[in-house]
């Protein structure tokens, strides 16, 4: 398996302590930036090169930080093909992958503490998309990605 990662200033010190969780469980990972939390950059930036990689295939999921986890979500989710899900807790994280089939997970730096965040990345790179039920409504969802991408 390999990780994407990319954050802004507001995410930094988060993505740091994610890329120390993979080395840990030694899984590979590739880092878009941003390389510190001195310099203000725009979150929109990493959100869509992360998404890149993620439809490109060059990595197989991707992580994203911000301050609230909301913003580089949301650039990732114009990324035609991309399901990132911003999560604050466990129990959404699994449901993320298992339900949603979330390919990009988004975290607060600023909303989550350390072993929550972790907890949750954890969680989130565990937990296999449970598919059946779940996989017409990831179609219908991307049906309506469709309709409105021509």
């Amino acid at each position: 398996m390999r990780i994407g990662l990319g954050c802004d200033h507001g995410g930094y010190n988060l993505k740091l302590e994610i890329i120390e969780y993979l080395k840990s469980k030694n899984i590979e990972y590739i880092d878009f930036g941003a390389n510190n939390d001195k310099e203000s950059v725009d979150y929109p930036v990493y959100g869509e090169k992360v998404a890149n990689a993620v439809i490109s295939k060059e990595v197989d999921y991707g992580i994203v930080c911000c301050g609230t986890g909301i913003g580089i979500s949301l650039a990732a989710n114009k990324v035609p093909g991309i399901r990132c899900a911003v999560v604050s807790d466990v129990f959404s994280a699994k449901m993320s992958r298992a339900h949603n089939n979330a390919n990009m997970l988004s975290l607060g730096e600023r909303v989550l503490g350390r072993g929550l965040a972790l907890e949750i990345v954890d969680a989130w790179l565990n937990t296999e998309f449970e598919g059946d039920r779940h996989l017409k409504r990831v179609n219908m969802i991307s049906e309506i990605e469709k309709k409105h991408n021509k």
